[in-house]
């Protein structure tokens, strides 16, 4: 507590001043890329839009979503207005308020293709999982700064790190969602690191996550049938094995130039999530290898510059806070990569910018909002942190 009070003290010294312009390269990726996500998500969802409206309508999930990128994009006008220090106040709050939601979801939540992991309020649906992905990354950040050098030692670097982890973990884990499991998991080992942790406490870590994991799918069938289904997906060509089939035939078909932006095949209801999980490989279909791999160069691109703006950052907080959150896009963007190409088990996590869902495009783009913000500090001078 005395930490957190000397901090805060600071704080209220030294407010944040912004000192400069927003990184235009980076914010001209991010753009481009939602630009080419909505138009690629067009083309993925046009049959499926049109039977479930049906043949009245093919826009049913693009409009949905420009709504979403609409409002995503206001937050992140409004985000690149606030001072990145601004955070660090919000982070428990934002953390609380995160496990609320969560733990809301197992009373009121929603189901949604079996699982029960959305709230609707007054009309909206939103999933409090993305929310707390973010709230996760803001924590991490303060902690980081409040523990300092003393991240190294096992009490701070260790229990005080996994402890605010699992907050957010066993709410999802009683909500059975694995892939959130996985990806909060995977950020928040890659921040303790970047924090100074010590290297062996995150081997011991990944150990037990792996056990962790292996518990979990024995005991939730759904999870193992993901698994086989990943193994061996031709022993159940009917069943289980049938999307990532369905896939890989549209990877495949693709060739080196694509058959041609519209004229997908296995879209037209051969593919299920077609539009969401699933969309890199109408993409792989239509665009061919070429197009595949210079979409695959725009993630890297905006990946790249995230990690440039952390490392230009003014102060230790926005460093880490940057880092975190071009981590959550990296490891995103690589796990649904894996999964669609059958490197990776199925694990429900989305495509950054691409994959409907409205929640995750309004959050992704409030967060790299924040990115911009702390942008503007690039040129100014880092500060020296007392470290407590």
């Amino acid at each position: 507590m005395a930490i957190e009070r000397r901090l805060y003290a600071k704080e209220d010294r030294s407010p944040a001043k912004q000192t400069g312009g927003v990184d235009y390269t980076f914010l001209i990726l991010v753009l481009l890329l939602l630009a080419v996500g909505l138009t690629m998500l067009y083309s993925a969802s046009f049959a499926q839009s049109q039977y479930d409206t049906g043949y009245t309508s093919s826009t049913k999930y693009l409009y949905k979503q420009a709504v979403c990128a609409i409002l995503g994009l206001i937050c992140m006008w409004i985000f690149s207005k606030i001072p990145a220090k601004q955070w660090f106040r919000w982070a428990w709050p934002l953390y609380f308020a995160s496990i609320g939601l969560l733990l809301s979801v197992l009373v009121v939540g929603q189901s949604v293709n079996g699982a029960r992991r959305w709230i609707n309020i007054a009309g909206i649906q939103f999933q409090p999982s993305e929310i707390a992905k973010f709230a996760m990354i803001v924590l991490f950040a303060r902690l980081t700064r409040a523990f300092g050098s003393s991240a190294k030692d096992f009490r701070h670097g260790v229990l005080g790190f996994s402890l605010a982890l699992l907050g957010i973990l066993v709410p999802l884990a009683l909500e059975k969602h694995l892939s959130a499991i996985m990806l909060i998991g995977m950020v928040g080992v890659t921040m303790m690191f970047v924090a100074g942790t010590s290297p062996k406490w995150l081997g011991a870590g990944a150990l037990a996550a792996v056990l962790f994991v292996g518990i979990y799918v024995s005991f939730m069938g759904y999870a193992g049938d993901r698994v086989t289904a990943w193994l061996h997906p031709e022993s159940d060509p009917s069943d289980t094995g049938y999307q990532i089939l369905q896939s890989l035939y549209a990877i495949g078909s693709g060739g080196p130039f694509g058959l041609g932006f519209g004229k997908s095949r296995q879209k037209y209801l051969y593919l299920p999530f077609q539009y969401n999980d699933y969309i890199f490989a109408v993409i792989c279909e239509e665009l061919g290898l070429v197009g595949a791999l210079l979409i695959i160069a725009l993630f890297a691109a905006v990946i790249i510059r995230g990690y440039w703006i952390a490392l230009r950052a003014a102060d230790r907080f926005s460093t880490v806070l940057a880092a975190g959150l071009t981590t959550l896009i990296a490891v995103q963007t690589a796990l649904n990569l894996g999964v669609v190409t059958n490197l990776l088990p199925s694990t429900g996590i989305a495509l950054p910018f691409f994959s409907y869902g409205g929640t995750a495009l309004a959050v992704n783009l409030g967060e790299m909002g924040i990115l911009l913000s702390i942008s503007r500090q690039r040129h100014s001078t880092k500060e020296q942190e007392d470290l407590p």
